[in-house]
């Protein structure tokens, strides 16, 4: 088999075994690259140049050490909002079009020091504002499956460089359904984990209660390993979990189901369900049940309010984290202005694209005097009960199962006029943020034109075994990982 074929654990193995040196894995890589990436998009910026020169380093290293590390020699890409040290950081805007972080985030400090090969950075909505990749500053990246459809978003670039074999696995950030909308849309698997269980220290903040940086990759089991390689308690985030990181992997060893209570809610199969994703999904259900696990139908009442909640606790929260953007600093700074206002303003008016500017009116209206109370304060209250809602459940089940998004992919442009309905695409995974819950999509069906259907796992907080192991057991039983797309 291609090397860039391969799951990122069986790459490990190989390359672990000297079977493939790094060099080798870069070349195939790069190939691959250059054969696909001018169709699918999905890079911002490439560094297989820069890698190649590492992993020759690596190599020669390797003649009189025995390696070790997690991720050593294995080829990633980072989403654009992840800043790499030295790499442009650009979060696909206008704004940091010629910026490049002088640290790493914790996720890529962590990478290297396990001695991994960043092959580059990928594109997404800007300052990871939508859900199909169109709002990037750099144009659209697109579906392997389907050039003519949406990756999905903010992450596409990321699912899409998974599913077109342009990278072993990615990186990804998932605020409401970042990371697993675009793997549901690519035919991957995306994971999101505990608000607090990896660390946003170098993430370009969007909505920061709900921001959290996950695995986006080929297999569960893959991301079950690059997660582990990325988790762990971090000082330099205050909303960090100090808490081990369990062996993700050896929960992967228990294949049957048996004694696990999965809910399924009623209020995920209603109106507005593509008929095809709902027999998908419905057919993995039984699978569920077929490995041993107990199903049972349950309620999570304020499901309808997810979506309000979540579009005014995320822009008020975006409205303040862009301010920073002010044109002083770092970043754009616009020329010929009269004075510091107006030097704000220009800068703000050419920086940000127009998803942005839409996302930091509304919030900057809820946050203003007199409405503060009225949008903000209800939001986080009514928040508070989407939590409760999963806490009465989760003392019913161990785990709840739901469709990932209403529709496959979508084409391209084809909800660019029609904000609600592109903000609709999400309806499925924003309350799992919301209630800052650890879940995962994986692919369990095709639609009728050939366009892969998501399955979404949610677990406990910090419970994430149990949802890698059901996740692993239901992939292991079916098919559906293993179709890939061919890129014409």
């Amino acid at each position: 088999m291609s090397i860039h074929k391969l799951s990122l654990c069986d790459l490990q193995k190989k390359f672990t075994a000297g079977e493939v040196t790094a060099v080798e894995i870069v070349r195939a890589y790069s190939l691959r690259i250059s054969q696909v990436e001018q169709k699918v998009k999905a890079y911002v910026t490439r560094t297989t140049e820069s890698a190649l020169a590492r992993a020759a380093a690596l190599d020669e290293k390797l003649k009189t050490w025995r390696h070790t590390k997690p991720m050593m020699g294995m080829p990633l890409a980072i989403k654009d909002n992840i800043c790499t040290s030295g790499v442009p950081t650009t979060c696909s805007s206008r704004m940091l079009k010629e910026f490049v972080p002088p640290y790493d985030a914790t996720v890529a400090a962590k990478l290297q020091d396990q001695e991994y090969l960043l092959l580059g950075k990928t594109n997404l909505d800007e300052f990871a504002m939508g859900s199909s990749t169109e709002n990037s500053a750099f144009g659209p990246s697109r579906n392997p499956w389907d050039l003519q459809c949406v990756p999905g978003g903010s992450s596409g670039g990321s699912a899409a460089a998974v599913a077109a074999d342009e990278c072993v696995a990615a990186l990804g950030s998932d605020t409401g359904g970042s990371i697993r909308q675009p793997a549901a849309f690519c035919g991957v698997v995306g994971m999101k984990p505990t608000y607090g269980r990896v660390s946003r220290y170098g993430l370009v903040a969007f909505a920061s209660s709900l921001d959290q940086i996950g695995p986006i990759t080929k297999t569960v089991a893959d991301a079950a390993y690059l997660l582990g390689a990325i988790a762990g308690h971090d000082p330099m985030d205050s909303t960090s979990a100090d808490l081990p990181v369990p062996d993700y992997m050896k929960a992967l060893r228990k294949r049957d189901l048996k004694k696990l209570k999965v809910g399924v809610p009623v209020e995920f199969f209603g109106e507005g369900l593509d008929p095809e994703v709902e027999q998908a999904v419905r057919a993995a259900i039984d699978e569920l049940k077929n490995l041993g696990a107990d199903i049972k139908e349950i309620q999570l009442p304020r499901t309808d309010a997810a979506v309000a909640v979540y579009y005014v606790i995320a822009t008020a929260e975006a409205s303040s984290n862009l301010a920073r953007f002010d044109g002083v600093k770092f970043g754009l700074r616009a020329k010929e202005t009269k004075d510091l206002l107006d030097l704000y303003m220009k800068t703000r008016q050419e920086g940000f694209g127009p998803e942005v500017k839409r996302r930091i009116m509304l919030g900057t209206y809820a946050l203003s005097s007199g409405y503060y109370e009225a949008y903000y304060g209800k939001a986080q209250a009514v928040q508070t009960l989407i939590r409760q809602d999963f806490s009465e459940a989760f003392k019913e089940v161990d785990l709840i199962v739901t469709p990932v998004t209403p529709t496959p992919a979508f084409k391209l442009g084809a909800k660019a006029e029609d904000p609600l309905q592109m903000y609709l695409s999400d309806i499925f995974t924003i309350s799992v943020n919301l209630a800052g819950l650890p879940a995962i999509a994986l692919p369990c069906g095709f639609s009728k034109t050939r366009l892969p259907i998501g399955l979404q796992i949610i677990g406990r907080a910090f419970e994430e075994e149990t949802m890698l192991r059901a996740a692993h057991a239901y992939e292991q039983s079916t098919q559906w990982h293993e179709r890939k797309p061919v890129v014409r």
